[in-house]
């Protein structure tokens, strides 16, 4: 039985600074043991402890998507005060670092299938929404899908995520990118511009035969969750993860509770209508 406790051994093979802030990097990890990566067995929505060695572990949800095999993606924000992140933005590739997990749910991507998909991010949560998107797009998946529309947006142009993909994204036939910042820095800004909400409602996708995945701030949620009913989606057709809870991971620690649900165990992805469920602190 696999030790719950034990993280991975992994090398980091690629650093990439993914905004001008320099506060956020994608790591991109290879297994040290090939064995050990076979059995890392993950999906759509999940996330991972990352251990730094001597300085601790934080909860990171995976960025890259099963079918990129033998690698593993995380994108990780550095803050001021926080002691394993801040570790992690001071590696260098080569070094090795842990990996625990995966852990959590995950998005209903056999439900999904065969419906429209709408995906509905902002900020720096985009990261498993990335993940969902690298795998419907891939040659192997896009068939079980239909229609696929996404709307990511962040602060400003300088603080978008993955922005080589997100041009590709743009280029392509079979998906509807729509990418909005909440104020441009200059004229050469072509896309969107305002908060993700609002041009949810200009975009307006259909909800005929459609599931929604949102994640971003809470704040983001706090005003597209109404949009996307407003739209036309019902409860169990708009999903999110509530992810930015997570702590130990493995429903020890107690501090994700939610009322009676453990959002490492019973999440962290929810339908909006669990969502409603849950005490109003939520």
């Amino acid at each position: 039985m696999k030790n719950p406790y034990r993280p991975i051994l992994t090398t980091i093979q690629e650093i990439t600074i993914e905004n001008e802030a320099q506060d956020l990097k994608t790591f991109r990890l290879g297994f040290c043991d090939a064995d050990e990566g076979n059995g890392f067995d993950y999906q759509c929505g999940q996330f991972a402890e990352l251990t730094v060695f001597r300085v601790g572990e934080c909860p990171i949800g995976i960025a890259s998507s099963p079918m990129d095999e033998g690698i593993l993606e995380f994108t990780v924000k550095r803050y001021p005060d926080g002691q394993v992140t801040n570790a992690l933005h001071n590696c260098a590739v080569g070094d090795r670092i842990g990996v625990r997990g995966p852990l959590g749910n995950w998005f209903p991507l056999e439900r999904m299938e065969g419906k429209n998909v709408l995906i509905v991010g902002g900020g720096f949560a985009f990261t498993t929404l990335r993940s969902t998107i690298r795998y419907i797009l891939h040659e192997a998946n896009r068939k079980r899908f239909a229609n696929l529309v996404v709307l990511y947006g962040a602060r400003n142009p300088g603080e978008l995520l993955y922005k080589d993909e997100l041009k590709a994204w743009q280029g392509r036939d079979d998906i509807e990118a729509h990418i909005t910042v909440d104020k441009a820095d200059d004229e050469s800004w072509t896309g969107h511009e305002g908060f993700v909400p609002a041009v949810l409602e200009q975009v307006a996708p259909s909800p005929k035969d459609a599931i929604a995945l949102v994640c971003g701030p809470p704040i983001m949620l706090k005003y597209t969750l109404p949009v996307l009913e407003k739209l036309g989606f019902g409860p169990t057709e708009i999903i999110t993860s509530l992810e930015m809870r997570m702590k130990c991971g493995i429903g020890l620690c107690g501090r994700c509770n939610i009322g009676g649900k453990y959002v490492c165990i019973d999440g962290p992805v929810f339908t909006y209508e669990q969502l409603q469920a849950l005490p109003a602190e939520m």
